[in-house]
């Protein structure tokens, strides 16, 4: 391999891969050290070194050193410590340091040590690689991406994100969902798995945190801090209630992440497989808070029990208690998972 080959790979597999340059050309180390070493029948240790701005590069053959009371396990690659101070007197050795001597360099080598070479880059690159994803990645859980989906199996759907291809599985997707090759879509990253075949991203549409993140993206006001959304609570696909409060008294929550003829709610739930959405405003007073959680319902009246940190509703008529109750008690559910979150979160009276 000449010194114009040795930078040409590192440039091509640097941009390739999207890796330092630095770790490439330790790859290339790495292989030309294995080339070398299949050259020589003993079974010696090799260190390869590489200029980084020419390319030219040096062979070292190495000796660790070990303790004189040692029995040696390889002798053609270690060497006492009595023995290397003899050997090279002019240089200060310890314990588990190496002393070493140059090899004639190989610029040609066999179809056997090629194949070695390339193998061992290859390793190195995947390698590197894996570190890379998984750094980027592992402080990013909890965070809300967007990918293409790839593929779609009978388990999981694969969505490439950012280059990488990370895995939604089917138990996170929404309900009547039916995701197709090339569709592009929005999930929340929930884990980052450091495997031997490389990290594994675990994605989830599911999560009430995309709700939240979805109107951050569509509400300037909520991405700006001026609108809080304060928790939500959902039913994928079907229905979802958020609590919202302005700290600008001059800005209406509600009606700022409903947006103008209802286009921001409706960029948020078209992300979702079309499920309705009911923006709830945040009220100090607990009773009212059931009240404006319960909307689309009207409540007649509500009577609060502090001790048992519970609230008995009354409506008006059979009508309205079955719009309360909601299909499947999907209405009475949401709001009082949403007000239970609530309360958790900023410390309220709970509520049920």
């Amino acid at each position: 391999m000449t010194k114009g080959e040795v930078l040409m790979m590192a440039d091509v597999l640097s941009q390739e891969k999207e890796l330092e340059k630095d770790v490439v050309f330790l790859a290339i180390e790495a292989a030309l050290a294995t080339a070398t070493r299949k050259r020589h029948r003993e079974d010696i240790e090799v260190r390869v070194s590489i200029d980084r701005e020419t390319g030219d590069y040096e062979a070292f053959r190495q000796w660790e050193i070990v303790d004189e009371d040692t029995d040696l396990e390889s002798p053609t690659r270690q060497m006492t410590l009595p023995a290397a101070n003899i050997s090279y007197p002019d240089v200060a050795h310890e314990v588990g340091g190496f002393v070493e001597e140059p090899l004639e360099v190989v610029s040609k080598f066999g179809r056997i040590e090629a194949q070695a070479a390339k193998q061992v880059i290859n390793q190195k690159v995947r390698e590197a690689e894996r570190s890379r994803i998984y750094e980027t990645f592992k402080d990013r859980v909890g965070e809300m991406v967007q990918g293409v989906v790839k593929r779609v199996g009978h388990r999981e759907a694969i969505v490439d994100i950012e280059s990488v291809e990370a895995s939604l599985p089917r138990s996170t997707w929404i309900d009547r969902e039916a995701l197709r090759n090339g569709d592009r879509i929005k999930s929340i990253l929930t884990e980052v798995r450091s495997e031997a075949r490389g990290p594994q991203l675990i994605l989830d549409r599911r999560s009430s945190e995309l709700v939240i993140e979805l109107f951050k993206l569509e509400v300037p006001e909520v991405g700006q801090g001026i609108i809080e959304i304060l928790g939500a609570s959902r039913d994928p696909g079907s229905r979802a209630k958020i609590a919202v409060r302005s700290n600008d008294p001059k800005i209406d929550p509600v009606g700022a992440c409903v947006g103008m003829r209802g286009a921001r709610v409706q960029a948020v739930s078209n992300e979702l497989a079309g499920e309705r959405i009911d923006i709830v405003l945040w009220d100090d007073n607990p009773a009212q808070l059931v009240i404006n959680a319960m909307q689309p319902a009207e409540v007649a009246s509500i009577v609060m029990d502090e001790e048992s940190h519970s609230m008995d509703i009354a409506v008006e008529d059979e009508s309205a208690l079955a719009q309360a109750i909601g299909r499947s008690g999907q209405n009475i559910r949401l709001a009082s998972e949403l007000v239970w979150i609530l309360t958790i979160n900023l410390h309220s009276p709970k509520a049920s």
